[in-house]
């Protein structure tokens, strides 16, 4: 018995990446009793040998903290009234301790994380106010902003700014202080979305240039994909949140007031362009005098662009294709520069440039691999075509096929688009000429070219 005991801890050690020198034998037999329940999920009989060890031993083991968190949300979930709090209070004492005796597993950024979460979901149990639980995440963005990169924290941390805002006087200091809010909030999630992106690229490209995932990288795989998922849902909700804020009616007054003691603050400027742009109050004069001070003391790649957004404006169409290419030159980091190809494909999309604007998508997913959106955006563009680039009812239809191929693309390289991307291929697909049209026309299996701007060819199957 001893040995299949010592044999179970041996693994168990290895699996946590971590042993107490000092082993002692009772808390050796109740983590191998409890790990065991725990891996079953039978909570409630893990919960006595848990405490036993917990209590005991402290910094045995990380599974007292890996496994005592489902121990503990099994106890809260099945529990009511003052035993319910009493194991909310544990975990919330589980997560300080996980910390103390493993900061480099858990660090400080995830604890708060963790602990502001929990706090806000029983924070009428608890008593807390909404002031209470944001200074924890305050304390987590203002120290550990390294580890504080939980994608519902971050949220949570700016919804509570918002309610504290609408319940307040919304002055001016209130209003900025808001916007200042978001904004930083906003570059937290976009460092985030860039590591995930620039792993989740690579493993794209190696999968495309024929290469199988190992099983490590698979799982790295989904999980780069889960959190661009879950930024990309948070980043909707606060645009939602802001936009409701951050009319031009409040942001002109804004700038205007506080312009000039902020003209040299280079990321006031930045920020304030940004937000005047993304409200569509680029035809206010406080625009074209924030984008002009901020590239007479800092040019770079967003200045070249506000400025092409304004030359474009004054109908110096030319002027602003040169502006949009310095733009291009001047921004080196590749997920940024992405976004601006991305924004100047959009614009070409809109004004119906489809040849520009595919060039465009194809340069945004060289630089950005795992974002499918170029691919439906094209074949959106080839759908909308049908009619204009064929020469007959069958060669019209047949553009289809090539919308669907590219909208399956989409789905192929970025896990979050896989079922817009089945459904919007399989809506082209049927679309496309039918077995009967196929057998009349008698081309079966020929290669037949597509003209007009797309200048591709199909296989008819």
């Amino acid at each position: 018995m001893k040995t299949k005991i010592t044999l179970l801890l041996i693994a168990l050690l290895v699996g946590f990446s971590n042993s107490y020198a000092q082993q002692d034998e009772e808390c050796m037999n109740n983590l191998s009793i409890f790990d065991s329940y725990a891996k079953n999920k039978k909570y409630d009989e893990a919960y006595e040998s848990w405490m036993k060890v917990k209590t005991k031993c402290p910094k045995f083991n990380r599974a007292i903290y890996v496994r005592g968190e489902k121990i503990l949300e099994h106890k809260i979930k099945n529990n009511t009234g003052a035993e319910k709090l009493g194991f909310v209070k544990d975990l919330l004492s589980l997560y300080d301790d996980y910390n103390k005796y493993y900061a480099s597993k858990f660090p400080a950024g995830k604890m708060y994380a963790k602990k502001g979460k929990l706090s806000f979901k029983y924070r009428k149990e608890l008593g807390l106010s909404d002031n209470d639980i944001y200074k924890i995440f305050d304390d987590a963005y203002n120290n550990h902003l390294n580890s504080f990169d939980d994608p519902g924290a971050l949220y949570r941390y700016f919804d509570l700014k918002v309610n504290a805002y609408d319940a307040g006087s919304k002055s001016t200091q209130e209003t900025q202080s808001l916007f200042d809010k978001y904004d930083d909030i906003n570059d937290k999630i976009e460092e985030e979305v860039s590591k995930a992106s620039e792993g989740l690229n690579k493993l794209i490209q190696k999968e495309e240039s024929g290469g199988a995932l190992t099983k490590k990288e698979g799982q790295y795989k989904k999980r780069y994909e889960g959190l661009l998922k879950a930024f990309d849902q948070i980043s909707g909700s606060l645009d939602g949140i802001i936009s409701e804020r951050a009319t031009c009616d409040v942001l002109i007054p804004l700038y205007q007031k506080n312009f000039e003691e902020n003209k040299t603050d280079s990321k006031w400027l930045q920020r304030a362009m940004n937000k005047m742009y993304s409200k569509d109050c680029t035809d206010d004069p406080m625009f074209i005098k924030i984008v002009q001070q901020k590239n007479s003391i800092e040019p770079n790649a967003d200045t070249a662009y506000y400025l092409g957004v304004l030359k474009e404006k004054e109908g110096k169409t030319s002027e602003a294709e040169q502006y949009y290419k310095q733009s291009m030159d001047l921004q080196t980091d590749p997920l940024k520069k992405w976004k601006l190809v991305y924004r100047l494909a959009e614009k070409n999309r809109k004004k119906g440039s489809y040849g520009k604007a595919r060039q465009l998508y194809r340069e945004a997913l060289k630089l950005n691999p795992s974002n499918g959106n170029p691919y439906l955006r094209i074949a959106g563009m080839y759908a909308s075509s049908a009619n204009s680039c064929g020469n007959d009812v069958f060669s019209k239809r047949a553009v289809y096929w090539l919308a669907a191929s590219e909208a399956r693309k989409a789905g192929n390289v970025d896990g979050r688009l896989k079922k817009a991307a089945s459904q919007t291929a399989a809506s082209y697909a049927a679309k496309a000429p039918d077995k009967s049209m196929i057998f009349t026309k008698g081309n079966s299996g020929q290669t037949i070219k597509i003209g007009c701007w797309i200048g591709a060819s199909v296989r008819v199957p």
